[in-house]
């Protein structure tokens, strides 16, 4: 654990729902749920009041009702959402000298070297202040050695606060608390650990690697280290966050439209189910068009974060049909998707067509089984133009 670093993690505080209660202060203190009542709904966020009657997000809709019946139902606006994120990163981007956009909600912020010249814990508690004066939304933060250590302190401050550990105390911070609250730490693996006695952070810190390692495999000892407040991981820079995209040259120029629609749908529903397999988002789409005459041009938009095919495949023919205007034989198509984000289970919870996030989840898992290519929209199957 490098004692140089100094790692500031940002958290909004419910953020849909906050998003909600800058828009309607009515809502201000009350048992919000972000989410679809629908008989498949679910919860994508609640406020602190509703948390206290047991709701959380990813809930069946069904249950939450019941635990809190008094709730107040919004179907949320991902595109509110999204642009309030973007506000929030532009003003934290402008303060610092390395910046990660973690989720739509979160980020992570590297002041390492910057302390002898400008105190960080004043500085975090500057870009704090900052963020709720402009945006009117609310914001915690965790300051320490690194990723793991400072998201654990801002979740144990929220809602909103702010925790600085010093490297003397991570120990100390840590010892107490649930292994339940470390970053990644799944449902089975803390049933399992549990069962076996180990409950605290203190207790799983003293297990031997070996011991870990015989019963989690590798995923022991990266738990291990967690538990020790050992994260070598770096901060990744927002703006070399990376973009994922695919082309296709035909082998004859052509100039059927229909066609080049239906290999636009290939191509996208093939990247949206790499977002998905890697738990991401887009809020970026640009398409591609190279002539027979060899000129090449571009079409981009910002779109609300998702990872769902049926907006992404809409987005892009839109953007294919402003594109195509010179009525040329086209000789390449590209898409690529930018501006990720980690968080589609968040973000898609209560996507307007549940029917369309079942649909993806459904043909996700015939794709791991049988490939990625054993499942397609059939107006997207593989063409060879």
């Amino acid at each position: 654990m490098n004692a140089d670093r100094q790692i500031i993690h940002m958290d909004q505080d419910a953020f849909f729902v906050s998003v909600e209660v800058r828009k309607d202060p009515r809502l201000a203190g009350r048992p919000v749920i972000i989410g679809s009542l629908s008989d498949r709904g679910v919860v994508a966020s609640c406020s602190y009041e509703a948390r206290k009657y047991g709701v959380h997000s990813a809930m069946p809709a069904r249950l939450a009702k019941r635990l809190c019946p008094h709730g107040i139902w919004i179907r949320g606006n991902m595109d509110e959402y999204t642009k309030a994120s973007h506000e929030i990163t532009d003003i934290i981007q402008e303060m610092v000298p390395v910046l990660e956009k973690a989720s739509i909600d979160e980020h992570y912020i590297d002041m390492s070297g910057m302390d002898k010249h400008y105190g960080t814990l004043k500085c975090a508690k500057e870009i704090r202040a900052k963020v709720i004066r402009e945006t009117g939304l609310p914001i915690s933060f965790g300051l320490s050695v690194n990723k793991t250590v400072s998201k654990m302190a801002t979740n144990e401050c929220k809602p909103n606060g702010e925790l600085s550990v010093a490297k003397p105390g991570v120990q100390p911070f840590l010892n107490p608390l649930s292994i339940r609250k470390i970053p990644g730490l799944g449902e089975k693996t803390f049933i399992k650990l549990s069962d076996m006695g180990i409950k605290r952070i203190h207790t799983l810190a003293q297990v031997h690697p070996e011991y870990m390692t015989s019963i989690l495999g590798k995923n022991g000892i990266w738990l291990l280290q967690k538990a020790k407040g050992i994260d070598d991981s770096p901060v990744i820079p927002y703006h070399e966050a990376k973009s994922i995209g695919t082309q296709s040259t035909f082998n004859q120029d052509s100039i059927d439209v229909e066609t080049i629609n239906h290999l636009l749908t290939s191509m996208v529903m093939d990247l949206a189910f790499e977002l998905r397999q890697s738990k991401k988002q887009t809020a970026c789409i640009t398409v591609t068009v190279r002539y027979s005459t060899f000129e090449t041009v571009t079409k981009q938009a910002k779109i609300p974060f998702t990872a769902l095919d049926a907006i992404l495949i809409s987005k892009t023919k839109e953007l294919f049909r402003q594109l195509y205007q010179k009525r040329l034989l086209i000789r390449l198509v590209g898409v690529r998707f930018s501006n990720l984000v980690n968080g589609f289970e968040q973000i898609n919870l209560y996507t307007e067509s549940e029917e369309q996030y079942s649909l993806c989840q459904a043909m996700d898992k015939i794709r791991r089984r049988f490939g990625p290519g054993s499942i397609k929209l059939a107006s997207g199957i593989d063409l060879n133009l």
